[in-house]
């Protein structure tokens, strides 16, 4: 496979249209713009370019996804070790964790999309992930780091709502 198969960016060769936020062939592309309504404090984005809230919830959520797969996959390889009478719910526990953590990469991901549908992924993952808190508050006696944690999905309730993500997403508002 060469340089104009693979669709790199930099040759003519053929293109993911989703990974340009196009829907697709045969559908109508997205607007470069989404409307706005007038006084709600999202600018622009220039040249079709994600605006900085909208880029940084998107590491947020690849950032905080990928600790919990770290988390998870911690949890399956030293499942002996951690409770070896329990083995079977750890791993499962574990196995949870990583999906979580594939949900928000995943999603994050898909940003470029503009679809709507990945705003209210990303804001049912900052829900589902302060949900999660709590039970870190069960289980962790590292207070420090569930408080850290706690930050971390509280911003990611909070940001999906700002007036440039509900922009870049196409939403008039919630």
């Amino acid at each position: 496979m060469n340089a104009d198969d693979r669709g790199d960016g930099n040759s003519p060769g053929p293109q993911r249209s989703w990974a340009r936020g196009n829907p697709g062939p045969g559908a109508p592309p997205r607007p470069p713009n989404p409307p706005h309504p007038p006084g709600s404090g999202a600018r622009l984005p220039v040249g079709g370019q994600m605006p900085a809230p909208v880029s940084s919830l998107r590491t947020l959520m690849m950032v905080v996804g990928g600790l919990q797969a770290v988390m998870g996959l911690a949890l399956v390889t030293n499942s002996t070790d951690i409770a070896t009478s329990h083995s079977g719910v750890v791993v499962f526990v574990g196995l949870l964790i990583m999906a979580m953590g594939t949900w928000g990469i995943l999603t994050a991901r898909k940003f470029p999309t503009r679809h709507p549908s990945v705003r209210n992924s990303a804001i049912a993952y900052g829900r589902v992930a302060l949900a999660f808190t709590v039970v870190l508050l069960m289980f962790l006696p590292v207070l420090i780091l569930t408080l850290v944690w706690l930050v971390l999905a509280i911003l990611l309730v909070v940001r999906p709502n700002r007036p440039e993500c509900r922009a870049w997403f196409g939403e008039q508002g919630i």
